[in-house]
């Protein structure tokens, strides 16, 4: 492996022995309150967004890359009643997605094409042009369900083979 690949401040042997890939940090710190998960997968920006009205309740939103058709319902797929594909679901997960991986990197992966002074959420909202789309609700909520269980898993020195892909404390 070659020294560019290993993450700054690690040495080989530590690279070998933590067997991670080099991660890029995130575009800005973001607050996990109001959209909990949020990812780039699947072909498709997608996430868990919290009810603004009821504490309990989350809705699984996404838009599909290229076509940009959109989808939103609680995770028992029950549609959302707030507009259509242009709902205040869409756009926290919209804006937060802006906050995680920067507007250049999420308008890439939905193949949007942005104008030099774009740099928000809803300017890349205002960009796309799909309908409504299938829902992904069950999913999208089981992959969130999945890295939740992550936060109860005792802490150990031993690698966790299902954690292989998961950035260590490299440069901690």
């Amino acid at each position: 492996m070659d020294a560019d690949a290993v993450a700054p401040g690690v040495g080989a042997a530590d690279w070998e022995r933590r067997s991670v890939v080099r991660v890029l940090p995130v575009a800005r710190p973001r607050k996990l309150a109001k959209v909990p998960f949020v990812e780039l997968a699947d072909g498709a920006l997608q996430g868990v967004v919290s009810s603004g009205s009821d504490i309990a309740r989350v809705y699984v939103s996404a838009i599909a890359a290229g076509s940009h058709e959109a989808s939103c319902s609680t995770n028992n797929n029950r549609p959302c009643g707030g507009g259509g594909v242009r709902c205040n679901h869409i756009r926290a997960l919209v804006d937060e997605a802006v906050v995680q991986y920067g507007i250049a990197q999420v308008a890439r992966y939905l193949r949007v094409e942005l104008e030099e002074d774009d740099s928000s959420g809803g300017d890349l909202l205002r960009r796309l042009s799909g309908g409504a789309g299938p829902t992904v609700a069950a999913r999208v909520f089981s992959r969130f369900l999945a890295h939740l269980s992550y936060l109860e898993v005792p802490a150990t020195a031993e690698p966790l083979p299902e954690l292989h892909w998961f950035p260590s404390g490299v440069g901690s």
